[in-house]
């Protein structure tokens, strides 16, 4: 019977660590105003990005989900106009796994939008494989695509004055590694027949996100434009959808007990849309709504500074 009450008390007190810790919650507190202002988020038909078109569409933003499934997208435009009353929410079709189809979203919207004000870069995935273009699936996804679609952007962001970009990325950076050569040689962050090796894509796909958000700060420099990369928490998505059926098995009830819902995963997003007077802390990285410091190879500027030139080669830009 001690030995029952032990564990108990063992497990509990493991439980209220971990919810205080790398499954802690947090709320936006920040309030700036979105009436007349038009959003442009990737991935926004499900998951974190939904949640965040959701509170973004309360508030009187103009949304437009960006994303590949156009039956998706539509039922949840539904669902944030029955939840909100807004009919100012809208699907442009965008697939990040091929920069033609980027190219095709830029020129549709800079032609039907007049404004833009708020860029969330927040689709992602973890899986293997390759893009139309021939990258790996995450690097491709996960950082080119977003990458081509920011540059091709920050002209009407500048426009509307006051823009910001937010790029999700993940505590996962962490265990990143950016290895330029194999990467110029094959197009990718790293794959094999095995999970453990596409998430260490995954990671580095992570890292990508926090350099890019790190360097494009400095290139916007003296305008009127600030980006922000940010950790959502540990949250119940649809992010791991094609991992297999047995890390599924085993993910499922951890998840279930432990991982944030989409709301919870939201609020760091909306804190960096929606805080007031966070532009001296352009290209940083935030969690838990609040800016955190990140590990020494997220400090690089110079891998930032060759992340930035081979995106732009690998994108068509240079």
């Amino acid at each position: 019977m001690l030995e029952l009450l032990l564990l108990a008390g063992v497990l509990l007190g493991g439980y209220i660590f971990l919810t205080h810790t790398l499954f802690k919650r947090s709320k936006c507190k920040g309030n700036l105003g979105m009436a007349g202002k038009t959003v442009v988020i990737t991935g926004g038909n499900t998951g974190i990005g939904k949640a965040t078109a959701l509170h973004l569409a309360r508030r009187g933003a103009r949304v437009i989900l960006a994303c590949r499934n156009r039956d998706k997208a539509e039922a949840a435009i539904a669902d944030i106009h029955q939840e909100t009353g807004s009919t100012d929410v809208f699907y442009m079709q965008l697939d990040l796994a091929s920069l033609k189809s980027v190219r095709c979203f830029t020129e549709t919207f800079l032609k039907t939008e007049k404004r833009l004000d708020l860029l969330i870069n927040n689709a992602g995935l973890v899986a293997d494989g390759r893009t139309e273009d021939g990258f790996g699936i995450q690097f491709g996804v996960n950082h080119l695509g977003h990458f081509l679609l920011t540059c091709q952007l920050l002209e009407r962001l500048k426009e509307a004055g006051g823009g910001r970009v937010i790029t999700l990325s993940s505590m996962a950076y962490r265990w990143g590694h950016i290895d330029f050569q194999t990467l110029a040689e094959t197009k990718h962050l790293g794959t094999g027949r095995y999970s453990w090796q596409f998430f260490s894509a995954y990671c580095s796909s992570k890292l990508c996100n926090v350099l890019f958000t790190q360097e494009l700060a400095k290139r916007l420099e003296g305008t009127n434009i600030t980006c922000y990369s940010v950790h959502p928490g540990v949250v119940k998505t649809e992010l791991s959808r094609n991992v297999s059926l047995w890390q599924k098995f085993f993910i499922e009830p951890i998840a279930t007990l432990l991982f944030l819902d989409t709301e919870a995963g939201a609020q760091t997003t909306l804190h960096c849309a929606l805080q007031e007077g966070i532009e001296p802390l352009s290209g940083r990285y935030f969690s838990c709504c609040a800016v955190q410091e990140v590990s020494g190879q997220a400090r690089d500027n110079a891998v930032a500074r060759k992340l930035w030139e081979v995106s732009e080669k690998f994108s068509g830009l240079s």
